[in-house]
């Protein structure tokens, strides 16, 4: 007799989401055809067009003008890309602006690039402190800029961390930079489609999207960028996307990417509704029944899918795998660099101590999670920790 299938439990949409059928099917359809965007005749001009009113649905549901939106490999390129062609240009014009302003929590999409920029171009990081919560406080963005504001390049500040889920006030902190005339980045990737995002109304320079995180395919995203922000390039070659971004153009993918982000805007308010009462029942469920589970971030100002949550003396690791093996599929709060877990530097920036941050599971909920999810998770969460303490204190133990 063939054994019933184990049904996957998927709380790790911050990672990834799953396509939505409508953007397959977009992108399906344009893979069945041939044309380089770039090219002069009637397949060239077929495919440009996908690209350009791709452009013009991604631009509308973000509040940009089109000719702001540049298409990148992804939220990493478009990282690196704002970063480093706000260095070099800010740099160009002034070379006393060698001051980038950063917070501790960012994804390293944007903290190797500021260090990199650091070791290679003699750029000076200035990490802006956050509290408890996970937040940058504005007042603190403003005593930075105002040490010596002739000297700083730019400021870049995620919307959402991708951790802890925690918002940041990034309107807020754009508006105190243009008050210098100084350039904000925001990483907006995990922001897009949990909660409103209008790119005029932020007032930065520019916005990184990544389309995989919201529904889209892999391999694409965009940096928003003001129509007045320069950027030296990163990339060189064909001079596409406005000579800032060279590179042919994946027609496909373009418009896979531009279905998911008119999908995640217009169903925003709702599906943030539907995450929200999902994600406080898993929370309150957790903490009311497993002893020392705590959750991390801001408790109402944070993404609705995220539930971020550490428990006393388990390695989150070993919680990872356990919950694996019954079905649940979950992420740590730490990095594993070379096979070597160490504690996610953005709960230690939080002032965590070390067993707590590497004691931490991210639960994250997207469009295809369910009140079955949450009972899942509440049904093996309790055997599991125990399961994990155990072998906890066996291991201290042995050292012993």
């Amino acid at each position: 007799m063939t054994p019933t299938p184990r049904r996957t439990v998927y709380l790790d949409h911050a990672a990834t989401t799953p396509m939505l059928p409508a953007a397959i099917e977009a992108m399906t359809h344009h893979l069945a055809r041939t044309g380089n965007a770039s090219s002069l005749h009637g397949s060239g001009r077929a495919a440009r067009r996908t690209v350009e009113e791709s452009r013009e649905t991604i631009a509308a549901a973000l509040n940009a003008q089109p000719s702001e939106v540049v298409f990148t490999s992804g939220g990493t390129e478009a990282d690196n890309l704002a970063l480093k062609g706000l260095w070099w240009a800010r740099l160009r014009d002034d070379p006393r602006r060698r001051r980038i302003l950063l917070s501790g929590i960012e994804h390293h999409a944007v903290l190797d690039p500021a260090v990199w920029l650091a070791q290679h171009e003699g750029a000076e990081l200035e990490w802006l402190p956050v509290d408890q919560l996970g937040r940058v406080r504005p007042e603190q963005v403003r005593a930075a800029i105002d040490q010596d504001p002739a000297s700083v390049s730019f400021v870049t500040l995620m919307m959402a961390n991708n951790e802890v889920g925690t918002l940041q006030p990034v309107e807020q902190v754009a508006a105190i930079a243009a008050e210098y005339g100084i350039p904000v980045h925001t990483d907006a990737v995990q922001a897009i489609g949990q909660v409103p995002v209008d790119f005029a109304a932020l007032g930065v320079d520019a916005m990184t999207v990544s389309a995989h995180k919201l529904g889209g395919p892999y391999g694409i995203g965009a940096l928003v960028v003001h129509k007045e922000t320069q950027l030296v390039p990163v990339l060189h070659g064909g001079g596409q996307e406005r000579d800032v971004r060279s590179g042919t153009l994946d027609t496909p993918a373009t418009a896979g990417f531009a279905v998911a982000v008119e999908h995640a805007i217009k169903d925003q308010a709702e599906e943030a509704g539907r995450l929200t009462a999902l994600r406080d029942q898993l929370v309150q469920g957790v903490t009311g029944t497993v002893p020392g589970a705590e959750l991390s971030g801001d408790p109402v100002d944070r993404l609705p899918g995220n539930a971020h949550l550490s428990f006393k003396d388990c390695e989150g690791d070993s919680l990872l795998l356990l919950l694996d093996a019954r079905g649940i599929e979950v992420s740590t709060g730490s990095a594993c660099n070379a096979g070597v877990a160490e504690p996610s530097h953005v709960l230690l920036a939080m002032g965590y101590d070390d067993q707590r941050a590497r004691g931490s599971l991210r639960f994250t909920l997207g469009h295809t999670s369910s009140q079955a999810d949450v009972d899942a998770v509440l049904e093996h969460i309790g055997p599991v920790v125990e399961r994990a303490m155990s072998a906890g204190l066996q291991n201290v133990g042995r050292n012993n």
